[in-house]
């Protein structure tokens, strides 16, 4: 990924889809999002981050080692890859991309979606080059997928309820506080807890009093 190319989003969309690398370093040691970074282009940064190739994803729709069953029944790839590389992370859109596909708005479909969110995020902490954004983003959208189980389970306007929880403000001033301490718990219960990312999130919200 060369860092010209980096003024278009969709430009570099397309070559991440054919196979561009973007663990590659260049003459100074920068990779191509550092790039895009350095020169100001952050749509192409939140492009490069959020990226995740739907092989990737594809291989737990495939039995691994002794299991006898796929991790995720393959109907279910598309559309959980397509929440995965959403770059609008507001829990809402989440929600909705779940409540819009029927495939995915059941609790057994949810379950295994999460859970393969899981070991994405573990993988992601694991692997030699770690990658702490996309394993903090796995982990936020699992947590999501947890709560919609939850509001399918208890409540009888199911998801529709979720949102209506979440885009509830406070009387006093509107503050959506059932959004904020679901953000909140999901940051706190990221399970690596010597990542920097984290430490920088918390660092950055625990001052501010809900």
């Amino acid at each position: 990924l060369h860092p010209q190319n980096s003024g278009n989003k969709e430009i570099t969309w397309m070559m991440l889809e054919a196979g561009a690398e973007t663990d590659v370093v260049n003459s100074v040691g920068r990779t191509a999002a550092q790039m895009a970074a350095f020169v100001g282009k952050h749509d192409c940064v939140t492009v490069i981050n959020n990226f995740f190739p739907r092989e990737r994803l594809d291989y737990y729709t495939k039995p691994q080692g002794l299991d006898k069953e796929p991790k995720l029944p393959v109907k279910l790839a598309g559309p959980l890859h397509k929440i995965i590389t959403t770059t609008n992370m507001h829990p809402v859109k989440i929600v909705l991309l779940v409540k819009e596909n029927p495939l995915l708005a059941e609790v057994e479909a949810l379950q295994k979606c999460y859970r393969v969110l899981d070991l994405i995020c573990e993988k992601c902490m694991k692997q030699k080059d770690m990658n702490e954004v996309l394993a903090m983003k796995m982990h936020y959208i699992s947590c999501i997928l947890q709560k919609c189980i939850a509001f399918l389970k208890e409540r009888e306007d199911k998801l529709d309820g979720f949102i209506k929880s979440l885009l509830k403000g406070r009387d006093k001033d509107g503050f959506p506080v059932y959004q904020e301490k679901l953000i909140r718990e999901s940051i706190r219960k990221f399970p690596y807890c010597e990542a920097t990312l984290l430490q920088q999130l918390v660092r950055s919200i625990a001052p501010v009093e809900i």
